[in-house]
């Protein structure tokens, strides 16, 4: 029997280290190769980590509840396979929010070579397919060795846990090879956004002077009340709160806007884009369009604290806030939004919405933010005082669309006509953005969506 150490993998560029919350396996328990060893945390996402062969746990290095860092070994194998090096880390298997099943996190993780034992000629195979599906190790090889493409790989049936791709599936594959085609077809492919560059890594935001602590009031409880437990994700997100506040003196400008324009654009193209597309026109690509055109115009707001520095952030990341089934809050990230046209901004908000709120986003894809957009609107709040999601420095609530009676001017003269309006509510740093910037970068949002082109071209 030789030992083989199970690694913490790599989740992520800007992954540095997770939280052990439960072991799925206690020691001289047996394990199959790809079945899941224990969960992890970052941030508000949850992994499963695989292990990488067959074999029994011998050994658990660290406890649950414990923080530790990316490619350090947290468990000791048994196998019956020859003594090796330590495999790469990969990703997990499945990343989840709150533990729900799901698909897992991207990966540029990749496994060591192997000899190529066909004539056929070795193929590029990643970790995850277009289809967001997780391959580990074995069926790389597998399908390295076999000359198998990732379009291939793609459309082959998966029987493992979320429809991944098994050894069991790929045997099967080859062995009935060109005499049948795969039973699933692939996935639509989703315009992808640009790959952004890695952002610098910038510490926790340090106050000049920090806050003296709050001390919690005494909460008296009757016996009819009842007490809940805050879960992982709630607690996390109370503490981010808390930590802004106390960080960052916020300063919220108000703007309201008149959205006519935009509004029957939306309701004249929504019909064919759908038709088009296969997916709904909402107005958050819209608004996130308007928000960097100015975040360009206002460089300025892009911006990190990291004590008496300030980062301007070269890449405009924008997140959107999201509302998940279980009434928690999750921000997942649109990289490099600027490069993107219409088309490609409202095809990946509804990807990440979709996937934020299935529980299949990974852990890259809720981090590196340089400016958050929150829709309070959805819920038909008017405006909202949002809190800025450190160490970002700003942040905008896109209240409801109403329908009200405006004074529309003209060079004839002014009259009242009902018009869609809304309230857009910036909220922002005061160390860094005094109220003239702040001011008047929410007023070149309002500009950029009143002067929509109702002609416009999607």
């Amino acid at each position: 029997m030789a030992k083989l150490e199970l690694i913490l993998p790599k989740m992520g560029e800007s992954v540095a280290e997770a939280t052990i919350i439960t072991w799925l396996k206690a020691v001289g328990d047996p394990i199959e190769e790809d079945e899941s060893v224990l969960e992890i945390a970052t941030d508000k996402v949850d992994s499963e980590v695989p292990a990488p062969a067959s074999g029994v746990l011998k050994e658990i290095l660290f406890e649950e509840g414990a923080v530790v860092k990316v490619g350090e070994v947290i468990a000791i194998l048994e196998t019956e396979v020859a003594e090796t090096a330590s495999p790469a880390p990969v990703a997990p298997l499945a990343a989840v929010v709150e533990s729900a099943p799901a698909a897992a996190p991207s990966s540029n993780g990749s496994s060591a070579p192997v000899a190529n034992h066909s004539n056929v000629a070795a193929v590029a195979v990643s970790a995850n397919g277009s289809n967001g599906r997780f391959y580990s190790p074995l069926v790389r090889n597998i399908a390295k060795t076999e000359g198998i493409a990732m379009a291939e790989l793609d459309a082959i049936s998966g029987s493992g846990q979320g429809g991944r791709v098994t050894k069991k599936d790929m045997m099967a594959y080859v062995t009935n090879r060109g005499s049948s085609a795969p039973q699933t077809a692939a996935a639509p492919v989703v315009e992808a956004a640009p790959v952004a560059a890695s952002t610098a890594a910038v510490s926790s935001p340090k106050p000049a002077t920090q806050p003296a602590a709050v001390k919690a009031p005494s909460i008296s409880v009757s016996g009819e009340d009842e007490i809940i437990e805050m879960d992982r994700m709630r607690k996390l997100i109370a503490d981010h709160m808390v930590m802004s506040k106390q960080v960052s003196p916020h300063v919220t400008s108000y703007v309201e806007a008149d959205v006519t324009n935009l509004v029957n654009w939306r309701n004249k193209n929504k019909g064919p884009f759908l038709e088009k597309e296969g997916q709904k026109l909402t107005f958050t690509p819209i608004f996130i369009e308007a928000i960097v055109r100015a975040i360009k115009d206002f460089p300025m707001i892009n911006v990190s604290v990291d004590g008496n520095k300030i980062i301007k952030r070269r890449h405009i990341n924008i997140g959107m806030a999201t509302a998940l089934p279980s009434g928690n809050l999750i921000v997942p990230v649109i990289k490099d939004a600027d490069m993107l046209n219409m088309r490609g901004l409202a095809t990946k908000v509804n990807d990440l919405a979709n996937r934020a709120r299935q529980n299949k986003l990974s852990p890259d894809e809720i981090q590196g933010g340089t400016y958050t957009v929150t829709n309070v609107g959805t819920f038909g709040n008017v405006m909202g005082t949002p809190i800025i999601n450190q160490p970002q420095a700003a942040i905008m609530a896109l209240g409801a669309i109403r329908k009200k009676p405006a004074v529309i001017e003209t060079p004839e003269g002014d009259s009242i006509g009902i018009r869609h309006m809304m309230f857009l509510s910036h909220a922002y740093d005061h160390r860094v953005i005094d109220g003239a910037l702040g001011g008047s970068f929410v007023r070149k949002v309002a500009d950029y969506l009143e002067s929509f082109d109702p002609e416009r071209a999607i």
